[in-house]
């Protein structure tokens, strides 16, 4: 023999002369002495499962069938786990391997499904499926091997259990969306409501607003044109007065003075 090899996904196992238990070597090499040491080998590669559960009787006693995919392996990077797959599985074939741990995950798959609604395995696949990962693992690892993932595939009845559940899923979906859809509109309309009653009151308090600014124009205005109305007029009399006192009095201009006066007797009369 001499030196032998193994890749990363297996280990070599050493037994017999200068070793009181096995040497396991994962991904490297070992000089084995012919005759004296035997050599085997164990494989490291990740096994994939199909885990079916046909007509397993539920919580409440529907029945339904469960199909799951696991993956296991010999954990390498434990020397106590690698021991142990050794002790139970060196020497044997991998169907055997496969057998054992496809069995043992079928049973706790079986177990859960047992313990669980059809609504709850339905609604909650990952519920589901972590519950069987940490049971079987806590069971596997016992045996050197290790569940590196599963995940709930399909889950089927042939009573239509499961339609039913589906068809009652989707009236009620349909019937959140007409709610919605609904409620929607009258959201909408209320907006839209609230929306004109704003613009309505903005273009009235617009239309108060031009309104006193006319009327305060017109005010004004008026105001205006009575006071220009008012120095006309007394401009009109004091030059009327102006032109008959200087008719009698031969051309003399009258005093300013006079003029202010008469003009104020005249206003107040």
């Amino acid at each position: 023999m001499g030196f032998e090899t193994c890749g990363p996904n297996e280990a070599i196992v050493v037994s017999g002369c200068c070793h009181s238990k096995p040497l396991m070597v994962p991904g490297g090499r070992v000089f084995v002495w012919p005759g004296l040491q035997k050599l085997q080998r164990i494989s490291l590669n990740t096994v994939t499962l199909t885990i079916d559960t046909p007509n397993v009787y539920t919580q409440l006693g529907v029945s339904i069938s469960v199909t799951g995919i696991a993956q296991v392996k010999v954990n390498g990077s434990n020397m106590d786990m690698l021991l142990t797959a050794c002790e139970q599985f060196l020497g044997k074939p991998d169907s055997e391997i496969r057998s054992i741990a496809r069995e043992t995950l079928e049973g706790h798959q079986r177990a859960m499904m047992g313990n669980m609604t059809v609504e709850e395995i339905y609604k909650d696949r990952k519920k589901f499926s972590a519950s069987v990962f940490d049971v079987a693992s806590s069971d596997l690892v016992n045996m050197g091997l290790i569940v590196v993932s599963y995940t709930l595939k399909d889950i089927r009845d042939d009573e239509g259990y499961l339609k039913a559940l589906g068809m009652a899923r989707t009236a009620q979906v349909q019937r959140d969306a007409r709610i919605g859809e609904a409620e929607a509109r009258r959201d909408a309309g209320i907006k839209e409501a609230i929306a004109e009653e704003q613009r309505m009151q903005a273009r009235y308090s617009n239309d108060i607003e031009i309104a006193q600014s006319k009327r305060d124009f017109e005010l004004k205005k008026a105001a205006y044109d009575m006071e220009v109305q008012t120095k006309k007029a007394e401009a009109d009399l004091a030059y009327s007065l102006q032109v008959r006192y200087q008719a009698i009095f031969r051309y003399t201009p009258l005093p300013t003075q006079c003029i202010g006066k008469i003009l104020g007797l005249l206003l107040s009369l």
